[in-house]
């Protein structure tokens, strides 16, 4: 049996058993904590999302469900590229399934981003776009937004490259985008183009 000095952890790998680890919100989860997070150092991408569904709590798999599928069909990638750590990070606002509600899952537990997202970005140097989808991640990351996710999304050219809005791809969500036939008319193709071009650098240096 090798011991346990043979692999000495790196920083972020401490700081991801820390956050396996986490009970801060214990008492107000239904299901218990499971953080359900997926980093890397060397991820070019970053998802940000709301917080893990019941499916996903159950797995322990990140977008594990139906959001997930039309998430990975907006990217343009497949389910092996998306759970590929190296390259695509997801952190949600909440890193614990809240629970439900009357209209659909609770918002993210507010103690999570506090205690961990800094410390854990602070070693994502080579996120060059960042994907955020819904409310609470735009509350967090475009605070001068005035709370809406439909005029959030449709100013996505104002944080282009780096940043991307976007509606939650929740079920619950068809309404809306039958309602704005624009966004997968207009954004999701220059989505799809940014995804590919960050995720094969060197087949786009080659050429």
């Amino acid at each position: 049996m090798p011991s346990l000095s043979a692999h000495r952890l790196t920083p972020l790998e401490s700081l991801l058993v820390q956050v396996g680890h986490c009970v801060l919100c214990a008492d107000h989860l239904p299901l218990g904590p499971r953080p359900v997070v997926q980093v890397h150092a060397s991820a070019r991408i970053l998802v940000v999302g709301q917080a893990p569904g019941r499916k996903v709590h159950e797995t322990g798999l990140p977008f594990n469900d139906a959001s997930g599928d039309r998430l990975r069909a907006w990217m343009g990638i497949s389910r092996q590229t998306f759970y590929d750590a190296t390259q695509l990070a997801i952190m949600p606002m909440g890193f614990c399934f809240p629970g439900t509600g009357s209209s659909g899952d609770l918002p993210p537990r507010p103690e999570c981003a506090p205690a961990w997202r800094e410390a854990l970005v602070s070693h994502l140097k080579h996120i060059q776009l960042t994907l955020i989808i819904g409310q609470y991640a735009q509350a967090y990351y475009l605070p001068g937004a005035d709370g809406s996710v439909t005029e959030a999304v449709r100013a996505w050219r104002i944080h282009w490259p780096q940043r991307i809005p976007l509606p939650h791809p929740s079920p619950r969500n068809n309404l809306w985008l039958r309602r704005n036939p624009w966004f997968e008319a207009e954004l999701i193709p220059v989505l799809q183009a940014r995804v590919a071009e960050l995720l094969e650098p060197d087949a786009h240096n080659a050429g």
